[in-house]
């Protein structure tokens, strides 16, 4: 039976999440993250994709992308995968698979949940116990947003400007709008 056509819309907003094999480990060190970051940095402009908020975990990928009419999801994920996948052989002497399958994405609307999506990707190194406090994982758009660090990858998201009408203002928003799930993940 022939597998299900992915549902991508022309113009939107898609939560995507690509996982290691078996929940394998996809980034060993410092260097697997910056290989990684440049190749997305590289092969999203090629692909006119834009990305408005991610976070790289030990085993998976996170990312809320926009997609128009010259984008190519598939073939961003295709590309970016692939040539990681490379590196990755290459650096750690492996072979096999280093991906789980296709990529999963879901759209997303422009509504309440668009930031709450943003906030769930930064949120995963709180939740998986890396780190205490989002501001201490540096593979996530949360130092951006929420401590005004330049980030050549973020594509800024359209509801930020909302948040506040100078960046420290939004900034500081944006921080507290994580406040109360960082305590809830510290109570549990």
């Amino acid at each position: 039976m022939p597998r299900q056509a992915r549902l991508i819309p022309e113009q939107g907003y898609l939560h995507v999440i690509c996982r290691g094999n078996n929940r394998k480990k996809l980034f060993f060190s410092q260097r697997d993250f910056k290989v990684y970051y440049n190749l997305l940095n590289k092969i999203k402009k090629e692909e006119s994709i834009k990305i408005l908020h991610y976070c790289f975990m030990p085993n998976h990928t996170h990312f809320l992308v926009e997609v128009g009419e010259s984008s190519n999801l598939s073939r961003f994920i295709k590309r970016l995968n692939l040539k990681y996948s490379a590196y990755y052989r290459e650096k750690h002497a492996y072979t096999g698979y280093l991906w789980q399958g296709r990529f999963k994405s879901k759209i997303i609307e422009k509504d309440e949940y668009f930031i709450q999506c943003g906030k769930y990707i930064e949120l995963n190194p709180v939740k998986a116990n890396i780190v205490s406090l989002p501001q201490d994982y540096p593979f996530s758009s949360y130092l951006h947003y929420a401590l005004g660090i330049e980030d050549k990858i973020i594509d800024e998201n359209p509801l930020y400007p909302d948040l506040g009408k100078t960046p420290l203002e939004r900034q500081l928003v944006y921080r507290n709008m994580f406040i109360n799930e960082i305590v809830a993940e510290k109570l549990k």
